[in-house]
């Protein structure tokens, strides 16, 4: 064959390409935009727009149905847009932020992120969860809320149904805690480096972390949010360990799990960032880059998501999230009062 012929062969695969997924990669992307609208409306900061596009997605999927010509881009949306935006999330970390903590509040953290994951895992079974989506809702609870469940679903391979539920648990129970901390901070009189690291080593997402914590002031809100930074960086060894886990179990019923390699991507970015920081301007940038790449990843999960099947589950899922909330709360206040 010519090296014409290859050309135009590369170039009738790439445009074949395109027109199966530009339809549900349009669609996502459409859904992204109207969420980080509604969010910026609204004018509450702690509305992620990342759960605003599944419940959208949601909403359409289960009121008209996902088009057939759309799947293809839903799915890599689903995929490849989602280990993108894990990548790009190491520009927000630094080692730095590492050795700001400090040894103590590092401690806090590991500590409450490794005992909350296993004992939501030792609760989903007790209650008779779903091993796969107790292991969701055990990484958004201890990690970092819709960013975690989406990742550790790479090698959890839970269904869309599983995901959406551990999203809707790390919303309700961290929303709660950024409503609860702010008086629980007052009435027991912490300080603000204890009640930062409080806050950033137990609530869910990054945005209600930051609501919580600068209700107690600057440097409560600073030390919270680089606490919870802290917290996503440990995101990356958690999902090579589950990976690992899964690999060496065989996958069973759906296979053997991938090498998670966007991960090592995603720490390669954070050593990156750290010895070359980016500039403030292209910073900002990058940071509303990741988050739109995860909103749009969401919208994709929503337009997946069957109501029905999600009903299904039962009250025991939202029992799991419920005790992993009070779990983490609690000894994250414990071990804050021994620093």
């Amino acid at each position: 064959m010519s090296s014409t012929d290859q050309g135009q062969q590369n170039s009738l695969a790439v445009a074949g390409w395109l027109g199966a997924t530009l339809p549900g990669l349009g669609l996502t992307l459409a859904i992204a935009v109207a969420a980080t609208a509604v969010q910026r409306l609204s004018g509450i900061p702690a509305l992620s727009p990342l759960v605003v596009a599944m419940v959208l997605g949601m909403a359409l999927r289960n009121l008209f149905g996902t088009p057939a010509a759309a799947r293809p881009g839903i799915a890599f949306s689903l995929r490849r847009v989602l280990r993108l935006a894990i990548v790009l999330l190491g520009f927000q970390l630094t080692l730095e932020q590492l050795r700001a903590v400090g040894l103590p509040g590092l401690a806090v953290i590991s500590v409450t992120l490794a005992a909350t994951f296993l004992f939501t895992r030792w609760a989903g079974r007790a209650l008779g969860v779903e091993a796969r989506l107790a292991e969701l809702i055990a990484a958004g609870t201890s990690v970092c809320g819709a960013s975690a469940v989406i990742a550790t679903n790479t090698v959890t391979r839970g269904s869309d149904e599983d995901v959406a539920y551990a999203i809707a648990c790390v919303t309700v129970f961290g929303s709660l805690s950024m409503l609860a901390m702010p008086l629980l901070g007052e009435m027991m009189a912490l300080g603000p480096a204890n009640y930062g690291i409080w806050v950033g080593a137990t609530v869910h997402e990054v945005a209600q972390v930051v609501g919580a914590g600068f209700q107690h002031g600057a440097e409560a809100g600073q030390a919270a949010t680089v606490a919870k930074l802290s917290r996503v960086i440990m995101l990356a060894p958690l999902i090579l360990v589950l990976g690992a886990l899964a690999r060496r179990r065989g996958g069973k019923a759906h296979g053997a799990a991938p090498t998670p390699w966007f991960v090592l991507g995603f720490v390669a970015v954070v050593l990156l960032n750290s010895a070359l920081p980016l500039p403030e301007a292209l910073q900002a940038e990058v940071v509303g880059l990741t988050a739109f790449l995860l909103t749009m990843a969401l919208a994709a999960m929503g337009l997946e998501t069957d109501i029905r099947k999600l009903r299904a589950k039962g009250i025991r899922p939202l029992a799991l999230g419920a005790l992993a909330w009070l779990f983490i709360s609690t000894l994250g206040l414990g071990l804050v009062a021994l620093i």
